[in-house]
């Protein structure tokens, strides 16, 4: 930080600020260490030793089938989460939504899709293990005869990617079909006079992004295009883990079917994580935000 020519490289001299107020956090935290209560507090950054942990995340939930069941569900994860974050110090802001079907119970809408930026230290390494199915087992608020339903979202995270990782996924240009519209809102009402809203298709792949946050065309481009290079860095990875557990002899699930953790409202309560076999009937308490117990026993495995 000292060094004069720092600042000649801009990009570089925003990320050595970044890292320094990190460690500057995290120095302050071990200073202020005086209970062993304290110490369970910061062990987790131990396991957090990952390549992307201490950076920002991008976090989509996506509803299953089951229409309206679903999305409601979806909105709920989308709740979940944000509280989360908050308890965390984390910043979260919503890149892009698709909304589904109003009615039901205070005529509350849900999602089909959305994806959220959230920003913070070690925003990927906190959340990076809910990436996988979630199920919901309920008395379903939209049927008039009050019939059990299961409900499914898919959870992805993906670490946001440095400039130089970006650099190193070559995409053509005529691989990309570039699409726009005008961000719309709950209910189906557009939220912009203007098709400012964008979404990109890799065409090789099918992947598609999109973002709608910004009030410029060109901002929601950019991002769109930075979420497309994170999931194509992170797809290149897992084709190579995917290539390095073959040839041990391992098997590889569907990320759809890597059902990771189960939420019953009825005709019990609990949750429960499939992979820890972390478990509570404090259901609400979950739904609010209160993740501490599931996801520090995630990190820890």
């Amino acid at each position: 930080m000292q060094n004069p020519n720092l600042w000649k490289d801009r990009e570089k001299a925003v990320k050595v600020t970044k890292e320094l107020s990190g460690l500057q956090q995290e120095v302050s935290e071990f200073e202020a260490i005086k209970t062993e209560e304290d110490l369970r507090k910061i062990e987790l950054r131990v396991f957090l030793s990952g390549e992307h942990d201490r950076g920002n995340s991008i976090l989509s939930i996506s509803a299953g089938a089951g229409g309206q069941d679903a999305q409601d569900w979806a909105a709920m994860l989308i709740r979940m989460y944000e509280r989360y974050g908050q308890r965390k110090g984390f910043q979260t802001v919503a890149l892009h939504q698709s909304f589904g079907e109003g009615g039901g119970p205070e005529g509350r809408i849900g999602i089909k899709q959305v994806s959220l930026e959230i920003k913070g230290n070690y925003a990927y390494g906190f959340f990076k293990k809910e990436t996988g199915v979630h199920r919901l087992v309920r008395i379903s608020p939209f049927s008039a005869k009050a019939l059990r339903h299961t409900s499914f979202a898919l959870v992805e995270v993906i670490p946001v990617i440095s400039k130089k990782e970006e650099a190193e996924i070559k995409i053509k240009p005529e691989d990309l079909k570039l699409e726009t519209f005008r961000a719309s809102g709950p209910g189906g009402q557009y939220v912009n006079r203007r098709e400012t809203a964008v979404r990109i298709t890799h065409l090789p792949t099918g992947i598609k992004v999109a973002c709608q946050s910004e009030r410029l065309q060109g901002l929601n481009r950019e991002k769109a295009m930075k979420i497309l290079l994170a999931k194509l860095y992170q797809l290149r990875e897992k084709k190579v883990a995917k290539r390095l557990k073959e040839i041990k002899g391992e098997q590889v699930s569907a990320s759809w079917g890597n059902q990771i953790r189960s939420y019953v409202l009825h005709p019990y309560r609990l949750v429960k994580d499939l992979r820890t076999g972390v478990e509570t009937a404090d259901v609400e308490t979950v739904l609010d935000g209160d993740l501490d117990k599931f996801i520090d026993s995630e990190i820890k495995t």
